[in-house]
């Protein structure tokens, strides 16, 4: 495989420290739109102290299978992020996703798949919805809004997830409570920006000590009440991390799981 250093914001009003991301493309000669672009947005609590190489390695085995991946850095909390640039920054990054596939002609961006991790997976779930949102709204209309979102550990109901471990982490990227900034949590809270037409691929480990898997069922539940058709995955024993390991079984369950997802057809997806 061959990985490509990509900016995605303009020189003037990015940070190249912060807003970048490397595009795995798999080896080979590919017929235009043939190959799968998978977008991986990492977690870490929204704070500077983790980064995009955390997931170097699930980049490099979805490209290994053929996938090309585009794995996103962002401003985060203590690296000048916060409230609105984080979302933002986000946002911009999946509309540069027509530019990717204007340089690789190969890449398939039709059915793109958009992957997150803990907050990177409440921010790929809000990516997947700002269509939805108001035109005042941060990251509203969209230059391009993935097919597919999979959700690896989520806070996905960040009203409950601030009185139940996440509090934080929460109300630090957010800036403040629910009842403080009630319409941050309307803008970027996946819960309350759901769309039925969207297939949502929920995984969480019932020992995850870090995010409530609550979040995974609750989404699911309300997701399903709205007429969408989410899948979760709950695997016994799995930690917050353990999932996104290769040493831990569950992790190429769900790598083979989100290669299915990324190839799959729309409708097959919605029928599940």
């Amino acid at each position: 495989m061959t990985v490509e250093r990509v900016e995605y914001l303009e020189p003037g009003e990015s940070d190249p420290a912060e807003n970048w991301a490397n595009l795995y493309l798999p080896t080979g000669d590919h017929a235009d739109g043939s190959v799968p672009l998978v977008t991986i947005i990492h977690g870490g609590g929204w704070e500077s102290r983790f980064g995009a190489e955390q997931f170097d390695e699930m980049a490099r085995d979805l490209a290994d299978r053929g996938l090309a991946v585009y794995n996103v850095e962002y401003r985060r909390y203590g690296t000048g992020g916060g409230w609105p640039t984080t979302f933002r920054d986000v946002a911009r990054a999946l509309d540069h996703v027509p530019a990717l596939a204007d340089a690789h002609p190969e890449l398939s961006i039709d059915d793109e798949l958009v992957i997150g991790h803990s907050a990177g997976a409440q921010l790929a779930v809000w990516g997947g919805t700002r269509h939805k949102l108001d035109d005042d709204e941060v990251g509203s209309k969209p230059a391009f809004v993935p097919s597919r979102v999979a959700s690896i550990s989520g806070p996905l109901d960040m009203r409950y997830a601030v009185d139940h471990g996440n509090g934080r982490v929460i109300k630090q990227i957010l800036g403040g409570t629910p009842d403080q900034v009630p319409d941050h949590y309307e803008s970027v809270d996946p819960i309350q920006n759901l769309d039925p037409a969207l297939p949502v691929i929920l995984f969480h480990g019932l020992a995850d000590d870090d995010v409530d898997p609550e979040n995974a069922r609750r989404y699911a539940t309300a997701l399903r009440a709205a007429g969408g058709n989410p899948e979760l995955n709950l695997f016994d024993g799995e930690t917050h991390t353990s999932l996104v390991h290769r040493k831990s079984p569950a992790y190429w369950k769900i790598v083979e799981r989100l290669e299915d997802v990324a190839r799959a057809r729309l409708e097959e997806l919605r029928d599940q």
